[in-house]
């Protein structure tokens, strides 16, 4: 959202991909998809590419003999080239995102190809109110304590908070409501979050 918001304000064209989209099976197929992607990216100046889960394909460098690893380093070396190589990249401009940023080739880190790293936290209390209240705007609401909520989800991020509200609506779909209540917000709550964080503790002493 931020990097889209950039691109917005900028009046560039935003062109957004995944790093796990780069992954590819076949030999040469990640590296062909680096160039064609920065090829539109040029094109279409003013541009912002936004490569999301960067460390998919910009962890540290490291061969085991697979065809896999072999394929993964080659989209690496294609993506470095794109960055700083011998063509010009115009008015190109490129953003990244990572939540494992310690995983990353200190090579994608160089000056001259990301040289600024912005820690986005997760949401204060004011800023997951105004989140909440996005998400929520074209909904129905039920004697909804917007303040129990806000205080519910300290520390989730923004993305959760949407999973959160979508569910809430799902619950009411399901069983045939005509409005989200309060209770709906919780029951989507235990369901994304206190349940899945059970899964992970469970799934640590299988």
């Amino acid at each position: 959202l931020v990097a889209k918001a950039v691109a917005h304000r900028a009046k560039a064209t935003f062109i957004r991909m995944s790093g796990s989209e780069l992954v590819q099976k076949y030999i040469g197929e990640g590296a062909r998809l680096v160039r064609d992607v920065f090829d539109m990216a040029r094109e279409k100046a003013p541009s912002i590419v936004f490569i999301d889960e960067i460390d998919s394909v910009g962890s540290r460098r490291t061969y085991d003999g697979t065809t896999g690893s072999s394929e993964v380093n080659r989209t690496m070396v294609q993506l470095l080239s794109e960055l700083d190589g011998f063509d010009a990249r115009g008015d190109v401009k490129i953003v990244a995102a990572t939540n494992r940023i310690d995983l990353l080739d200190p090579a994608l880190l160089r000056p001259g190809r990301f040289d600024r790293i912005i820690e986005i936290p997760s949401p204060d209390a004011e800023g997951r109110e105004e989140i909440l209240k996005i998400h929520m705007r074209n909904m129905k609401l039920e004697n909804v304590d917007i303040d129990e909520l806000v205080e519910m989800t300290d520390g989730l991020s923004g993305a959760e908070l949407k999973a959160i509200v979508t569910e809430a609506g799902m619950f009411v779909i399901r069983r045939k409501g005509k409005s989200v209540t309060m209770q709906d917000f919780k029951d989507a709550y235990n369901k994304l979050i206190i349940k899945e964080s059970r899964e992970e503790v469970a799934g640590m002493f299988v």
